[in-house]
């Protein structure tokens, strides 16, 4: 009889514990095995009966460990933490391996909209302008490093490979599995220095590397059998990245760092490419005596410059050669160094990755013309794929800065040319009149005999590197100008000023730019105002004929920042409005709009199933076209597998064929929306009510979570904070949801919903959310994040709060907006308990429950000993480990 899922995630989660068991034991001995065991049983038993007797035991066995002992403990249940992930994704695995179900699978996608009415040539024309694109961002509380990832990875593919294999073979691979595990025990889990930008570009790369390359032609191919013979699509599913370019609040990014990400990204996908022509010259032996080939063909053979006589009848060999030849002269200036294998004849090196596309091509056809469509998937067939997706800069890197920072580059170098002595003080239409004057000019501001500030010049530096990089690696290299902090029309002239000054704008009619820029709101007030903004900017000369000629105007909308301004109701609401007064304001002036979504990992951060949350969005906000942020540990959990990751991409890809060319008919609700527009505003009253005018909240946060730690601590390498102030609104958003999470508070992911619906009919409630998806995908995401969170481990936490009053009063109100939000769910919900809608997710919380919360009562006992001014190494390492753990039991808290 075949085990259930749930069976066999119970008997793979008892095979880790036994290895890791067996581990300990060998490595460091019976008496601490039988101290960290004692620990897990007594955290087993608190979370079992949660009773003070049971919490005070814990906490005995815990404060008796010395600092040694208490690392090993925690670095024993990071570990664990990690291999139940492994097991959980091996459920997925599994999944993939019986084929594809369901409307999240490409194939179900298209058999739903093939029920509507479409056939696949339609939905292929209907991806000619399409573009959905995963953009990877760092993480600045990201603490795991890249060995570690690496490491979990290869324990991963040796527990699939147990897996599959059959029972005569496991002994040998649970061999090579408790091998692999002794390593990732004998792993340091922490870096010993912070983490700078390079190390973010490496890390960002190596998911590249490990996921994308390889699976991403692999979606194509399995969208083009799920539309049928004869179909080719676009190469509308890119990848996207920010490590190197997000200038945002991060000193660090400089003109070198941006270099560095398109030489490291270069070099991967080049080495890619080579090592793929290689192989196909080995595979494509074929000889004239048996087959015909086309002139192109035969052209591009003998313009190779392969004369080997052993080769004279080898046509595809002696192309493929040619080919070889010109990539690898043109790697050294696009890498930084010769490929590890040279080749044996010269080439002139490709200008861009279209040349290189265009041969491969030429091969393509002639075989497929002479051979049939065997052909035109396969190693050949996926390269040119890779080659149009990836180009010779592999991710599209964007570039983002904050409008004060523009603001001041452009008033010095308007100061410096003697336009406008004191830019800073013009109004918003006297700067818009004098940045669209500037934009009708060839003439650069910019004099070398000038002098600038050191932030001007930072930044033109950077912005002369982007030049450079859109000249070397094609204009896809970066195709996006992201403005954070976008309040007016002069902030998108600020920065199309600043390309003009290094030729990434040309005045004409029209004028040209191979970027757009995009306009980043974020806050209630700015999301509110959006509307407005771009209805002016959209009006203004003499971007129009620009913009005309691009077709689309990008927006991005920040989740985050939303969130932490008004509750997580407010900025789902906020955002789902600005939405759709944002689409009749561009498509109004007759361009397309594509939406950026700004999502984190964490719910209040815009996190959830992206599959749900895409179907969840506007009708026809959507339209073929969606940007979405992959952040934190999401990035691993999502993609540092290649199946997990294929899966993740297949997903993006069917909710967005859903969304935008499906029947969305219950997509709009209108008695919805006033009931929203009621509950939006009670919730974010209630929420500013706690977090801007309660007295104290700032420093009851910064005392009842790891915050301060997180800051001072240097995790990432960008600051947790935008400036020096202690105040929330100046505290970046990733850090603020960590440091809730950490404290198992959660509460940007639900705090305002208990109040906004206190005294309303709650099975009006529960209709809403049946006949509604943006209302269900709202309350799916709030019961997730609430089973998570843990207020008897947030009242510990509370516990660091020095000030007893302002303790009971926060805390106070935050356990009872608690209790008011679950009792809401509960009934709308029609459930028992949260997450009984979603038993696998109660499962899984399930068995990391008792881990967590030993790490959160050790994280508690280290951060007091930390602020009683125990600034001992091993306290800090003992913070940074039980961090590790808590983000890597949750898996989604930044």
């Amino acid at each position: 009889m075949s085990q259930t899922p749930a069976q066999l995630l119970r008997a793979d989660v008892r095979l880790f514990g036994d290895i890791l068991g067996r581990v300990l034991k060998a490595e460091e001995g019976e008496a601490v095995f039988e101290a960290i065991e004692a620990i897990r049983q007594a955290s087993v038993a608190y979370h079992r009966e949660g009773t003070q007797a049971r919490g005070l035991k814990l906490d005995s066995l815990l404060q008796a460990l010395a600092l040694p002992d208490a690392l090993r403990f925690a670095h024993s249940f990071v570990c664990f933490s990690q291999l139940i992930n492994i097991a959980e994704d091996q459920e997925a695995r599994r999944r993939l391996r019986a084929g594809p179900s369901g409307d999240r699978s490409l194939a179900g996608a298209v058999e739903r909209l093939r029920g509507q009415g479409m056939d696949g040539a339609a939905i292929g024309r209907q991806l000619s302008h399409a573009l959905i694109m995963p953009v990877i961002t760092a993480h600045p509380s990201e603490v795991r490093r890249k060995s570690v990832i690496d490491r979990v990875s290869r324990i991963a593919e040796t527990f699939d490979a147990h897996d599959r294999a059959a029972a005569a073979e496991r002994p040998e691979i649970e061999a090579e599995l408790a091998r692999q595990i002794l390593i990732l025990w004998a792993t340091r889990q922490l870096r010993p220095t912070s983490l700078g930008v390079v190390d973010e570009i490496e890390n960002a790369v190596s998911f590249f590397e490990r996921t994308f390359i390889a699976e991403l032609p692999r979606v194509y191919a399995d969208l083009e059998a799920a539309l049928g013979g004869g179909v080719e699509t676009p190469s509308f599913l890119r990848i996207g990245s920010w490590v190197g370019g997000d200038r945002d609040g991060n000193p660090n990014v400089t003109a070198e760092t941006l270099k560095r990400a398109f030489v490291t990204q270069s070099g991967r996908i080049v080495a890619h490419y080579l090592e793929e022509v290689h192989a196909l010259g080995a595979e494509l032996a074929l000889s004239t005596e048996h087959v015909t080939v086309t002139p192109a063909l035969a052209d591009l053979a003998d313009r190779s410059g392969d004369d080997a006589p052993q080769r004279r009848d080898e046509p595809y060999r002696r192309a493929l050669s040619g080919i070889y030849a010109r990539l690898a002269a043109a790697a050294p200036e696009l890498t930084g160094a010769p490929p590890i294998r040279p080749s044996p004849i010269a080439g002139a090196p490709y200008a861009s990755a279209d040349e290189l596309r265009a041969d491969l091509q030429v091969i393509q056809n002639s075989l497929v013309s002479h051979h049939g469509e065997t052909f035109r998937h396969g190693r050949l067939g996926a390269l040119i794929r890779a080659v149009d997706c990836f180009g010779f800069h592999l991710a599209t890197l964007d570039m983002r800065q904050n409008s004060d920072v523009h603001e001041r580059v452009v008033g010095d170098l308007l100061a410096a040319a003697g336009v406008c002595p004191d830019y800073a003080n013009l109004d918003e239409a006297a700067r818009i009149e004098l940045l669209a004057g500037e934009l009708r000019t060839l003439r650069p501001l910019g004099s070398p005999l000038a002098s600038y500030s050191d932030e001007t010049l930072k930044e033109l530096a950077v912005l002369r590197a982007a030049a450079e990089a859109s000249r070397r690696y094609g204009p896809k290299a970066i195709d996006t100008y992201v403005i954070s902090k976008t309040t007016g029309v002069s902030d998108l002239l600020e920065v199309y000023t600043l390309l003009k000054e290094v030729g990434l704008y040309a005045p004409g009619d029209p004028a040209r730019s191979p970027i757009l820029v995009a306009p980043l709101f974020e806050t209630i007030a700015d999301l509110q105002a959006a509307a407005d903004t771009m209805r002016a900017f959209l009006a203004c000369e003499p971007l129009r004929p620009h913009l005309a000629a691009r077709g689309v105007q990008e927006i991005m909308i920040g989740y985050s920042d939303s969130n932490k301004d008004g509750s997580y109701l407010t900025s789902i609401w906020s955002l789902h409005e600005a939405q759709r007064e944002l689409k009749r304001v561009v498509e109004g002036a007759g361009v397309a709009l594509q939406f950026f979504h700004g999502r984190g990992g964490a719910v209040g951060r815009g996190g959830g199933s992206s599959f749900d949350a895409i179907l969840a969005q506007p009708e026809g906000t959507v339209a073929g076209r969606i940007r979405i942020t992959e952040q934190g540990e999401v990035v691993a959990n999502k993609y540092a597998d290649p199946a997990i990751g294929r899966e993740n991409l297949e997903t993006m890809t069917a909710a967005t064929l859903l969304a935008s060319f499906g029947d969305r008919n219950d997509t709009e609700h209108t008695a919805g929306a006033a009931v929203m527009a009621e509950l939006s505003a009670a919730s974010m009253q209630a929420y500013r009510a706690l977090v801007y005018e309660t007295d104290g909240f700032a420093q009851f946060f910064r005392e009842a979570t790891p915050i301060r730690e997180i800051s001072s601590l240097n995790i990432g390498s960008r600051p947790a904070s935008r400036t020096a102030s202690q105040r929330i609104e100046d505290l970046r958003a990733i850090p603020w949801v960590f440091s809730w999470s950490q404290a198992r508070v959660m509460l940007p992911g639900w705090f305002g919903f208990g109040s906004s619906v206190a005294g309303r009919d709650l099975g009006e409630l529960a209709d809403l959310a049946e006949a509604w998806p943006f209302f269900a995908s709202a309350l799916d995401n709030m019961e997730m994040v609430m089973a998570k969170a843990d207020m008897r481990i947030a009242r510990r936490y509370a516990g660091l709060v020095a000030d007893a009053s302002l303790r009971r009063t926060v805390f106070g109100a935050i356990e009872a907006e608690f209790e008011r939000t679950s009792e809401a769910l509960l009934t709308i919900r029609r459930g028992r308990e949260l997450s009984t809608r979603n038993p696998e997710l109660a499962a899984h919380i399930g068995y990391r429950r008792p881990y967590l919360e030993a790490l959160n009562h050790l994280q508690i006992d280290l951060i007091g000993r930390h602020r009683e001014g125990d600034d001992e190494a091993q306290v800090r390492e003992g913070i940074l480990l039980t961090m590790n753990g808590i983000a890597t039991g949750l898996r989604n808290s930044g």
